[in-house]
């Protein structure tokens, strides 16, 4: 589904990635664990298309995507990644359910489906009850499950998740990275999630390791 090849990139003199491949399938639940100025959110970034490589090229089911102009990669984020961040990102004054419909009315399409698949989302995620709250009234949980929801509404093939669980209690988290299995296994949904804890890492299908921009182990 993803293949990145020879993935470089720097800040100045700081060399971040230094020639990173990985290849990713679908269906597939890949962990990325690493030490604080590893590279990991740097190449999540990368694979995602929220930032360009130096060097190098992703492919993501046989399209080239790092060289796109930036109206056309937003459409193709937009279209066929999902995001999730530790700090949610969440628009303060909106709802939930308008937080999880944004990416939809977006795309254009029309209000009243996009409402109605968000709220089958919500009740899937057990936060339907929450749906005219806004952030600020949520616990940590909730919103990092509307932020699930949001990444889900276009129909994402693909979820990249930077540090999910990093502001989550630990029974807070161990739900989470139950329910990104189990959306994997309901919905065939690839996720890419970057972390630093090896324990939730060890619940993903694979797991690599990054250390001053290069791999580790096998990958």
């Amino acid at each position: 589904m993803l293949t990145a090849r020879g993935i470089e990139k720097s800040y100045g003199d700081l060399r971040v990635l230094r020639g990173l491949d990985l290849s990713v399938q679908q269906g597939e639940m890949l962990s990325i664990v690493g030490s604080s100025g590893a590279g990991k959110t740097t190449l999540l970034h990368i694979l995602g298309g929220l930032d360009r490589p130096d060097r190098g090229e992703v492919v993501f089911n046989g399209r080239r995507f790092d060289h796109l102009q930036a109206k056309e990669l937003a459409h193709f984020r937009n279209q066929h990644i999902g995001f999730v961040f530790q700090f949610h990102h969440l628009l303060p004054e909106f709802t939930a359910l308008e937080n999880i419909c944004m990416p939809a009315w977006i795309a254009g399409n029309s209000g009243s489906r996009v409402e109605k698949e968000a709220m089958e989302l919500m009740e899937r995620l057990s936060i339907a009850e929450r749906a005219d709250h806004k952030p600020t009234a949520l616990s940590g949980g909730e919103q990092q499950r509307v932020a699930v929801a949001r990444a889900l509404i276009n129909g994402a093939e693909m979820i990249l998740a930077d540090e999910p669980t990093g502001n989550l209690d630990s029974s807070n988290a161990q739900s989470l990275h139950a329910l990104f299995r189990e959306l994997r296994s309901q919905f065939n949904r690839t996720f890419i999630i970057v972390t630093h804890n090896d324990e939730l890492a060890s619940l993903s299908d694979r797991v690599v390791h990054l250390k001053d921009g290069n791999w580790v182990d096998n990958h």
